[in-house]
């Protein structure tokens, strides 16, 4: 089952999960979102800011300090976009959909990154996954953090990807127990729905997926600014990640239409063996049948309707002949 996200009301502290200020790959300290005015541009100095369901206030905050295009802005305070990359002037726009599985159901949620000379800014929206843990791992590695802006890009996305695995392999189980209730004669209608369920929720994660495979590319294009020809392995591990995710997805769903071509196959076969049964018993009930229609016509003369042993013999007529019939339909295999 598909859950989307909606925005939640939360305060104004509950939008700021996070704001620090940060010098050679090491962290300073953390800044009140209400003083980013204060924080002068410096060589060097990086400010990382995570967002969650921020409104309109905070934004503004955030895009009066970087000077972040106005149409960015609309589309991170909205959400509901597609996967995608933009250039404004020297600062990225990205958008990425996150999944999380709740249970048996898959939330999806929805992540925008601004990345610009000095600054990176991270808005979430919905049911996904904290950035907590990119953060954490990022200021253990200064050394690759005094990359700048384009590796915490990097982390970022290896992150949201990472994550997309354990719900394809959770998702890998349930088609394997699918096909497993099949041919175990342990498949119901009601599995019915949940199969569908399940291809629905296939098709949200590849658009969610594939889109990324084109977002790497253009990143590691001359024409974006800020990254460094230096992470372009580091992207292209990105891109081979997503186009595993992608490939895993393609070949799930292929399984999960072979199963359920499987189970109607099986039905048929099912259905055929119950027809040729029924049409066999049928058959072999025909015989009686005309025969009793035939003396129960009532009229005086009949074959052997005074012979003493015409009821024996008809009723032993009866019998060879249903035999027979018997035999060659268990012989065919109908019986």
């Amino acid at each position: 089952m598909l859950l989307m996200y909606g925005t939640p009301n939360t305060t104004a502290a509950q939008q700021v999960v996070n704001c620090r200020l940060y010098c050679d790959g090491r962290a300073v300290r953390d800044i009140d979102i209400e003083h980013l005015d204060e924080v002068p541009d410096a060589p060097g100095q990086l400010i990382w800011i995570g967002l969650y369901d921020p409104d309109e206030e905070v934004l503004a905050k955030v895009q009066k300090r970087f000077g972040l295009h106005e149409l960015a802005i609309e589309d991170a305070h909205l959400a509901h976009q597609r996967p995608k990359l933009e250039v404004y002037g020297d600062t990225l726009f990205l958008v990425l959909h996150t999944a999380r599985r709740q249970a048996s159901e898959f939330a999806f949620g929805e992540s925008h990154f601004f990345i610009g000379r000095g600054y990176v800014v991270t808005i979430r929206h919905g049911p996904s996954e904290t950035f907590a843990a990119v953060r954490a791992r990022c200021e253990a590695a200064p050394q690759m953090l005094r990359k700048g802006e384009d590796f915490i890009l990097y982390a970022l996305m290896d992150f949201v990807v990472d994550n997309y695995f354990p719900i394809i392999d959770a998702m890998e189980a349930e088609i394997e127990q699918i096909e497993d209730d099949i041919f175990s004669n342990r498949f119901t209608s009601d599995d019915i729905e949940k199969v569908f369920g399940l291809r629905r929720d296939l098709v949200a994660l590849r658009h969610a997926v594939q889109p990324l495979q084109d977002i790497c590319t253009r990143i590691m294009r001359f024409d974006v600014p800020l990254i460094d020809r230096d992470t372009y392995p580091y992207f292209r591990d990105v891109q081979d990640h997503a186009i595993k995710a992608s490939q895993g997805l393609e070949t799930l769903r292929e399984n999960l239409g072979s199963a359920l071509d499987a189970h109607l196959m099986l039905s048929s076969v099912k259905a055929n063996e119950v027809m040729k049964k029924l049409a066999g018993w049928a058959a072999i009930l025909a015989v009686p049948t005309a025969i009793a229609g035939i003396y129960g016509m009532n009229f005086k003369f009949m074959p052997e309707l005074e012979w003493a042993w015409g009821y024996p013999a008809t009723l032993a007529a009866i019998a060879g002949a249903c035999g027979y019939l018997y035999y060659r339909f268990h012989k065919a295999g109908w019986l």
